[in-house]
Protein backbone atom coordinates (compact mmCIF):
# COMPACT_ATOMS: atom_id res chain seq x y z
CA UNK A 1 0.00 0.00 0.00
CA UNK A 2 1.21 3.40 -1.13
CA UNK A 3 1.71 6.47 1.40
CA UNK A 4 -1.10 8.31 -0.17
CA UNK A 5 -3.29 5.26 -0.04
CA UNK A 6 -2.53 4.52 3.66
CA UNK A 7 -3.28 8.21 4.53
CA UNK A 8 -6.45 7.99 2.58
CA UNK A 9 -7.46 4.96 4.57
CA UNK A 10 -6.41 6.79 8.05
CA UNK A 11 -8.36 10.00 7.21
CA UNK A 12 -11.57 8.24 6.63
CA UNK A 13 -10.51 5.77 9.80
CA UNK A 14 -10.05 9.14 11.65
CA UNK A 15 -13.38 10.90 10.17
CA UNK A 16 -15.33 7.92 11.29
CA UNK A 17 -14.01 8.08 14.81
CA UNK A 18 -14.17 12.08 14.96
CA UNK A 19 -11.14 12.88 15.02
CA UNK A 20 -11.46 16.36 13.31
CA UNK A 21 -7.94 17.57 13.62
CA UNK A 22 -5.90 14.08 12.53
CA UNK A 23 -8.62 14.10 9.72
CA UNK A 24 -8.07 17.67 8.93
CA UNK A 25 -4.25 16.95 8.70
CA UNK A 26 -4.49 14.28 6.89
CA UNK A 27 -7.12 15.85 4.31
CA UNK A 28 -4.57 18.29 3.70
CA UNK A 29 -1.78 15.79 3.09
CA UNK A 30 -3.41 14.21 0.86
CA UNK A 31 -4.19 17.52 -1.12
CA UNK A 32 -0.96 18.32 -1.40
CA UNK A 33 -0.20 14.72 -2.81
CA UNK A 34 -2.64 15.15 -5.27
CA UNK A 35 -1.48 18.26 -6.41
CA UNK A 36 1.38 17.02 -7.01
CA UNK A 37 0.75 13.97 -8.58
CA UNK A 38 -1.37 16.37 -11.41
CA UNK A 39 1.85 18.77 -11.34
CA UNK A 40 3.69 15.33 -12.36
CA UNK A 41 1.00 14.05 -14.67
CA UNK A 42 1.55 10.34 -13.48
CA UNK A 43 1.25 8.63 -9.89
CA UNK A 44 4.12 9.47 -7.33
CA UNK A 45 7.23 6.97 -6.68
CA UNK A 46 7.70 6.57 -2.96
CA UNK A 47 10.13 8.59 -2.50
CA UNK A 48 8.26 11.13 -4.48
CA UNK A 49 5.43 10.89 -1.54
CA UNK A 50 7.97 11.16 1.06
CA UNK A 51 9.52 13.86 -0.25
CA UNK A 52 6.43 15.78 -0.09
CA UNK A 53 5.52 14.79 3.46
CA UNK A 54 8.94 16.12 4.49
CA UNK A 55 8.33 19.31 2.77
CA UNK A 56 5.20 19.24 4.89
CA UNK A 57 6.87 18.16 8.20
CA UNK A 58 9.25 21.42 7.34
CA UNK A 59 6.55 24.09 6.83
CA UNK A 60 5.58 22.99 9.96
CA UNK A 61 8.16 22.93 11.86
CA UNK A 62 9.10 26.94 10.50
CA UNK A 63 5.45 28.01 11.32
CA UNK A 64 5.89 26.51 15.09
CA UNK A 65 9.03 28.78 15.61
CA UNK A 66 7.11 31.73 14.22
CA UNK A 67 4.51 31.17 16.11
CA UNK A 68 7.00 30.51 19.79
CA UNK A 69 8.78 33.88 18.77
CA UNK A 70 5.14 35.70 18.52
CA UNK A 71 3.88 34.12 22.09
CA UNK A 72 1.36 32.28 20.16
CA UNK A 73 1.78 28.73 22.23
CA UNK A 74 -1.78 27.91 21.08
CA UNK A 75 -1.06 28.05 17.31
CA UNK A 76 2.39 26.26 17.94
CA UNK A 77 0.65 23.44 19.79
CA UNK A 78 -1.47 22.66 16.59
CA UNK A 79 1.66 22.94 13.99
CA UNK A 80 3.73 20.36 16.75
CA UNK A 81 0.40 18.16 16.52
CA UNK A 82 0.38 18.11 12.71
CA UNK A 83 3.86 17.15 13.04
CA UNK A 84 3.23 14.04 14.99
CA UNK A 85 0.32 13.20 12.50
CA UNK A 86 2.96 13.48 9.85
CA UNK A 87 5.72 11.96 11.14
CA UNK A 88 4.47 8.68 11.67
CA UNK A 89 4.56 8.18 7.78
CA UNK A 90 7.93 9.19 7.44
CA UNK A 91 10.57 6.68 7.44
CA UNK A 92 12.45 6.25 10.33
CA UNK A 93 15.47 9.23 10.36
CA UNK A 94 19.02 7.86 10.96
CA UNK A 95 20.56 8.35 14.52
CA UNK A 96 23.18 10.68 15.07
CA UNK A 97 25.54 9.20 15.56
CA UNK A 98 25.47 7.37 12.05
CA UNK A 99 25.45 10.99 10.80
CA UNK A 100 28.25 11.92 12.54
CA UNK A 101 30.00 8.98 11.79
CA UNK A 102 28.82 9.71 7.53
CA UNK A 103 30.16 13.34 8.09
CA UNK A 104 33.38 12.26 9.10
CA UNK A 105 34.33 9.76 6.25
CA UNK A 106 32.49 11.82 3.56
CA UNK A 107 34.86 14.56 4.69
CA UNK A 108 37.83 12.86 4.94
CA UNK A 109 36.89 10.93 1.72
CA UNK A 110 36.90 14.83 -0.10
CA UNK A 111 39.76 16.29 1.26
CA UNK A 112 37.86 18.96 2.46
CA UNK A 113 39.80 21.33 5.26
CA UNK A 114 36.81 24.31 6.16
CA UNK A 115 33.65 25.33 6.04
CA UNK A 116 34.57 26.44 2.06
CA UNK A 117 34.11 22.79 1.42
CA UNK A 118 30.52 22.55 2.30
CA UNK A 119 29.58 22.30 -1.27
CA UNK A 120 31.56 19.22 -2.02
CA UNK A 121 30.84 17.22 1.52
CA UNK A 122 26.70 17.75 1.80
CA UNK A 123 25.86 16.41 -1.53
CA UNK A 124 27.61 13.19 -0.33
CA UNK A 125 26.06 13.00 3.21
CA UNK A 126 22.94 13.23 1.67
CA UNK A 127 23.51 10.72 -0.81
CA UNK A 128 24.68 8.00 1.36
CA UNK A 129 22.15 8.59 3.84
CA UNK A 130 19.06 7.85 0.97
CA UNK A 131 17.05 10.16 2.03
CA UNK A 132 17.09 9.17 5.92
CA UNK A 133 19.27 12.26 7.16
CA UNK A 134 17.97 15.46 8.20
CA UNK A 135 20.40 17.96 6.35
CA UNK A 136 19.94 20.89 9.00
CA UNK A 137 21.85 18.27 11.57
CA UNK A 138 24.16 17.43 8.86
CA UNK A 139 25.49 20.99 8.28
CA UNK A 140 25.20 21.53 12.27
CA UNK A 141 28.04 18.47 12.15
CA UNK A 142 30.22 19.85 9.47
CA UNK A 143 29.73 23.08 11.11
CA UNK A 144 31.57 21.39 14.93
CA UNK A 145 34.15 19.67 12.68
CA UNK A 146 35.02 23.02 11.36
CA UNK A 147 34.07 25.43 13.91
Amino acid sequence: MSVLEQIQKDMYAAMKAGEKEKAGTLRTTLAKLKDKRIEKREDLSESEEIQVLRILVKQRKESVEMFEKGGREELASAEKAEIKILDSYLPQMMPEDEIRNIVKTVVEEVGATSMADMGKIMPEVMKRGKGLIDGKTAQQFVRELFG
